[in-house]
């Protein structure tokens, strides 16, 4: 997820300073902080695009790019780490911490309820 998308959407990740998305080689060095939990992610040299669908995917092709990225989580160290930032941001788009949008909308649907 660290190369920029170019996929078009209305809405993109964000890629500023210190968030967990950003260009290949521009991550902040550590801190030893909380925050450094994506430095470790598996998915840090992958292309973004596994990760985050384009607007015209569907069927067959969005379930095997799901499924691709999801095996990568399944390997990541920091998996659970990457799964609660992104219900705590909440993360409106991608794969993370193994969840798609909808599995991450269903578990915060439920924290309200």
């Amino acid at each position: 997820m660290t190369a920029p998308s170019t996929l078009k959407r209305t809405s993109t990740p964000d890629l500023s300073a210190g968030s967990p998305l950003q260009v290949a080689g521009s991550y902040p060095q550590s801190t030893g902080g909380l925050g450094e939990w994506w430095q470790r992610a598996a998915c840090r040299d992958r292309n973004a695009e596994l990760f985050f669908h384009s607007d015209h995917e569907r069927g067959p092709s969005r379930a095997m790019r799901t499924a691709k990225a999801k095996a990568v989580c399944a390997t990541c160290p920091v998996m659970a780490l990457c799964r609660d930032y992104a219900l705590a941001q909440p993360e409106p788009y991608g794969i993370w911490g193994g969840l798609d949008e909808q599995e991450r909308a269903q578990i915060l649907r439920q924290q309200v309820s």
